[in-house]
């Protein structure tokens, strides 16, 4: 969930696999033998450092490289890590051309390795960890940016039906399902009380906006969730869909808006580190998807750090069973608070 200032060296590359992440490694590989096409041993595993939710692993063979994505071990809140949906989205848009990383296996059976996960191809290239993208020239920082706003775009561009995914999620009342699902997330994680979330849980659903489209959403958009090529600035693999689903392309896009009023771009100089404000950024996006401008974005904001500050107390839940996949976890569970009240400031402003 970051979107804070990070540095990249802390969150690229792999490790060797923490203890307990270990899993059986010749079970999977006898698994991925038969049901993966092309493979052939023998495997090394190691795990990426990066904060994914669902544990993820990097397997090399002397042919190719494979990433596996797995369910936590543990106990899990309900509908969460659903890693045979994420399977079958990325398979899905990987058909369409979409850039994302080739699905070659689902395996539901716990029995295999202790938990259900999938193997996607490994794609190699650059993720940017910080937002102000401190290592690029001016030029390549518009282009990166706007690449990832036009690839935003394509994805919503996609009829649900029509690419095999139509029954991915409800179409409509997007807003008032996610609200509805995190209040509940919530609920079944609430560590301690914070009065802006029961007074958000209570506002929102009252104040939905109109849903005109609908399109898949990826559920967690931003920079560091996409490999870019090694030398150009095109996407060539968006990750984690783990939370994605069909809904309001507007979710999506007003998500990615947030980074803009985050710690990082907040403070940023725009025209001296040659990337786009947020004006500019929504005029991309509009021109790509054939929107007029967005309107009030505050019902948005307080929207999307509502279910952040939402998926953090679920982070928060999970340190006090001692399931948390990451070791900067409590780091994220600190922010449930901030999250909730910068929320709750942009609700304000939205007219409670």
């Amino acid at each position: 969930m970051g979107l804070g200032v990070r540095d990249d060296a802390d969150f690229s590359g792999t490790k060797p696999v923490e203890e307990r992440h270990r899993i059986d490694e010749a079970g999977l590989d006898r698994w991925m033998s038969s049901h993966v096409e092309g493979y052939a041993g023998p495997l090394t595993v190691s795990q990426f450092k990066g904060g994914q939710s669902n544990p993820t692993y990097r397997l090399d063979t002397p042919g190719r490289a494979y990433v596996m994505r797995r369910k936590p071990f543990g106990k899990l809140l309900p509908s969460a890590h659903a890693v045979d949906r994420e399977f079958r989205v990325i398979a899905a848009l990987h058909k369409q051309g979409f850039p994302v990383a080739r699905a070659y296996a689902l395996c539901m059976d716990d029995a295999v390795i202790g938990s259900a996960f999938y193997i996607m191809s490994m794609e190699e290239g650059r993720v940017f960890w910080n937002p102000l993208l401190p290592n690029q020239p001016p030029a390549e920082r518009r282009a990166i940016f706007t690449a990832k706003i036009e690839t935003l775009a394509r994805l919503h561009q996609y009829d649900p039906e029509a690419i095999g995914l139509g029954d991915f999620g409800k179409p409509g009342n997007y807003f008032a399902r996610q609200v509805e699902r995190w209040t509940k997330q919530y609920r079944a994680s609430e560590t301690d009380v914070i009065p802006e979330m029961d007074r958000l849980i209570e506002w929102l659903p009252k104040t939905v906006p109109q849903q005109d489209r609908v399109s898949v959403v990826h559920g967690d958009y931003r920079l560091d969730n996409m490999i870019f090529h090694t030398t150009e600035p095109r996407v060539i693999a968006v990750l984690d869909w783990e939370l994605s689903t069909l809904g309001d392309p507007l979710a999506d896009f007003t998500y990615l808006l947030l980074q803009w009023v985050m710690p990082g771009l907040a403070e940023a100089d725009f025209k001296g580190l040659n990337i786009p404000t947020m004006e500019e950024a929504s005029a991309i996006y509009c021109a790509a998807t054939g929107r007029t401008a967005l309107s009030d974005l505050n019902w948005y904001f307080a929207y999307n750090m509502f279910r952040l500050a939402g998926i953090t107390q679920g982070i928060a839940a999970r340190i006090r069973e001692g399931t948390a996949a990451n070791a900067r976890a409590a780091e994220s569970a600190a922010r449930r608070i901030p999250l909730a009240q910068a929320a709750w400031s942009y609700a304000q402003k939205a007219g409670a």
